[in-house]
């Protein structure tokens, strides 16, 4: 679907265009992943996937939000830091709407509440002609167990990480988070969104 769709925005036959979803449980491995990073215990219900994404391997699962932003960069400014620093600031707003104070931490990419560090939403992009796919995924109600016991995530060892629902002390769902991560996104590309019903349909 993200190949079809970044397609369609570099012909200019969609508009930008943003997919939220759920992944079943599943271990993307980015380009940079290492050889073990990735130490799944015998039958555990995962799948496997390499993708061509930045970044290493990380785990996504009912209850985690992922964001795919299928941008044109050549309007939104054609910098690649700039745009995930753009897409930092997005989780940092929606993060807010439901008053967790995140932050960025020197030299580690992704958003993370402080004192301790822990990681609550992972960012790794892919750019094709300035066309971008892949984004985010921000932990809303899961067991973050497997981002330690089943991988090395994001190549980070020794940190911990974390969801919105247990930061918050209550259970909350990927369907209340969606509307103010949207709004977020509009805000802060300065985007006008709309729903498209045949990628409606499709996902």
């Amino acid at each position: 679907m993200q190949r079809t769709t970044a397609a369609g925005v570099a012909d200019g036959s969609l508009p930008d265009t943003v997919l939220f979803l759920e992944h079943p449980p599943t271990i993307t491995l980015g380009r940079r992943t290492e050889k073990g990073e990735v130490h799944v215990p015998e039958g555990a219900n995962v799948e496997v996937v390499e993708v061509d994404r930045g970044g290493k391997s990380t785990y996504h699962a009912p209850g985690q939000l992922v964001c795919y932003p299928i941008f044109d960069l050549t309007q939104h400014g054609q910098d690649v830091k700039r745009y995930c620093r753009d897409l930092e600031e997005a989780l940092v707003r929606t993060l807010a709407a439901f008053g967790l104070e995140s932050t960025r931490i020197e030299g580690l990419t992704g958003v993370w509440l402080s004192s301790p560090p822990r990681k609550i939403a992972s960012i790794g992009i892919h750019l094709t002609k300035w066309i971008s796919t892949h984004g985010y995924a921000l932990n809303v109600d899961l067991d973050p167990a497997p981002f330690t016991e089943w991988i090395t995530a994001c190549g980070l060892d020794g940190y911990a990480f974390t969801s919105m629902a247990r930061e918050l002390g209550r259970p909350l769902s990927v369907d209340d988070v969606r509307p103010a991560a949207a709004q977020a996104l509009a805000d802060v590309f300065e985007l006008a969104f709309a729903d498209v019903p045949a990628l409606a349909a499709t996902a």
